[in-house]
């Protein structure tokens, strides 16, 4: 009796810890873990966001990581720290991470042109999908001049995709190293150039140097059959299913299928700058190029301005990066129809946030959430058209 009554006071005693425990801003202020619960709450159920991982860090560690809602509302099946959900662009800071761990090995090297190390000339590689491949640029020399540098920091020269070109045709829009332009065609070709320098896929050079030793276990960048009964569904804005793409393919630029659980073991990681040295880690998360576009997507990408001067906004390797009064950040974000992730990290504060939702409205919520968890005031949002609810319905 004494024992449990000991077991029952020691129970009690933590729940109040939990309670009372806080989550640090990068200002110095705090809120309490149970405000920050209550907040998401409040925001999933007036923006109508279907489901919401997240994940706070505090001295680079995770210190808050909760799953809320729905991985199929119409099924009514709960969303858990262990569903798998997918990663889109979220991809592309993983890809980067194993890129500088070859850039560190002296495998690759950022500024040496990418066809200096094939055997033979880009556009003679054939490729059974239609949109990969080089023979649209065969007569562009241009394609010569391009490194993994330009690759990571989005200054290819290409479009993000071929098949959103009016004639779905790869080509370079501007010189390389010119601009910023995001680019999913510029990392999948720095993809091609690593499975060529080492004999390997992406998905066995990921699972050796990312997934498996992280114990990553429910993260691929193919589509694995264990993933089948606990998978979570893309909704759109009335939370109606997106049907699954089930990637048969590895591509660095948005094929990963991870958990929330698993992401936050590769973000730790990452932001502790594990298998990387301090002087990799700065090069990657430190403005390698400014961005000056009005927005990132659509026709104002090719509009310069000033809206950003403020932060400095630019490009590191793999991930964005701005300027605050408390130090330099770096952010990565994931956008697909049904699915909006993001992710920024204070380096100097050691503070960090991890966010990832399955519903076209997710990232209505962003710019509060953002600000409440962390103290994020910076991201620019509206570069990002992370559009927020209540102006989407003052638009509406």
């Amino acid at each position: 009796m004494i024992k449990l009554k000991l077991l029952l006071i020691t129970f009690i005693f933590f729940c109040i810890v939990l309670e009372g425990q806080t989550l640090k801003h990068i200002n110095g202020s705090a809120i309490t873990v149970d405000s920050l619960t209550i907040r998401i709450q409040h925001l999933m159920k007036i923006a109508n966001v279907s489901g919401v991982a997240i994940s706070v860090f505090n001295d680079n560690e995770p210190v808050y990581s909760k799953t809320f809602g729905l991985a199929n509302v119409q099924k009514e099946i709960p969303l858990t720290p262990n569903t798998e959900m997918y990663g889109a662009s979220l991809s592309k800071m993983v890809f980067a991470y194993i890129v500088m761990q070859f850039v560190q090995d002296k495998i690759i090297d950022l500024d040496k042109p990418l066809v200096e190390y094939l055997p033979k000339p880009l556009p003679d590689y054939t490729f059974e999908n239609k949109y990969k491949g080089y023979q649209d640029i065969k007569d562009d020399e241009r394609y010569k001049k391009i490194t993994a540098r330009m690759c990571l920091t989005h200054t290819t020269g290409f479009p993000n995709w071929r098949w959103f070109e009016p004639d779905q045709k790869l080509k370079i829009k501007f010189d390389p190293g010119t601009r910023y332009s995001y680019s999913g065609e510029g990392l999948y070709l720095l993809q091609f150039v690593l499975e060529q320098v080492t004999g390997k896929n992406l998905e066995t050079i990921a699972q050796e140097k990312v997934f498996q030793p992280q114990g990553m276990k429910g993260t691929s960048y193919i589509w694995q059959n264990n993933f089948e009964n606990n998978i979570c569904y893309g909704h759109n804005s009335k939370g109606e299913t997106y049907p699954v793409s089930k990637r048969k393919q590895p591509n660095a630029a948005g094929s990963m299928t991870t958990t929330l659980d698993d992401f936050t073991k590769f973000y730790t990681a990452f932001i502790n700058h594990k298998n990387l040295t301090k002087k990799s880690f700065d090069e990657m998360t430190s403005t390698q190029v400014r961005i000056r576009s009005k927005a990132q997507f659509g026709p104002l990408a090719i509009v310069d301005s000033t809206g950003n001067e403020t932060i400095q906004l630019g490009y590191g390797l793999g991930v964005g990066v701005f300027h605050t009064p408390y130090g330099r950040a770096f952010f990565k974000e994931g956008h697909d129809d049904g699915w909006g992730h993001y992710t920024v990290c204070y380096p100097e504060k050691k503070i960090a946030v991890l966010i990832m939702t399955n519903n076209d409205n997710g990232e209505s919520i962003f710019k509060e959430l953002l600000e409440y968890a962390i103290g994020d005031i910076y991201t620019p949002w509206q570069w990002e058209n992370y559009i927020p609810y209540d102006k989407k319905n003052k638009k509406g």
